[in-house]
């Protein structure tokens, strides 16, 4: 196995200018190469919106707290992409287990880029 064929570590993606854990327990880790524009995430959630020009969905924020933790779950949850598997996958940075959509139910994260 090469390095680019072993599993994402989540505790590792994004954190180079992450806010501290503290402040923002939770991270977005979205695979914007799958997503096709179907736009639920902008339909649950404030954080998402649906670029018109590209057909893509963008995050306003890639870390966030509690008080933005259950419509972010939703936006993941909802997404139709990969075969209703999803490609917003929400990350507890304290744990760096996925809670958000675990499709294997184990907190492992889904991401296959």
């Amino acid at each position: 196995m090469t390095e680019a064929d072993e599993p994402v570590d989540p505790s590792e993606f994004g954190e180079q200018n992450a806010p501290p854990v503290e402040d923002k327990p939770y991270k977005i880790i979205f695979e914007a190469n799958k997503c096709f524009g179907a736009g639920k995430c902008a339909e649950v959630s404030t954080n998402w919106s649906l670029d018109l020009d590209t057909g893509i969905a963008q995050p306003n924020a890639y870390f966030f707290g509690e008080d933005e933790l259950d419509h972010n779950v939703e936006a993941a949850e909802i997404c139709p992409a990969k075969k209703d598997r999803g490609v917003i996958h929400i990350v507890d940075r304290r744990t760096n287990e996925e809670i958000a959509p675990d499709p294997a139910g184990d907190g492992s994260l889904s991401v296959d880029w």
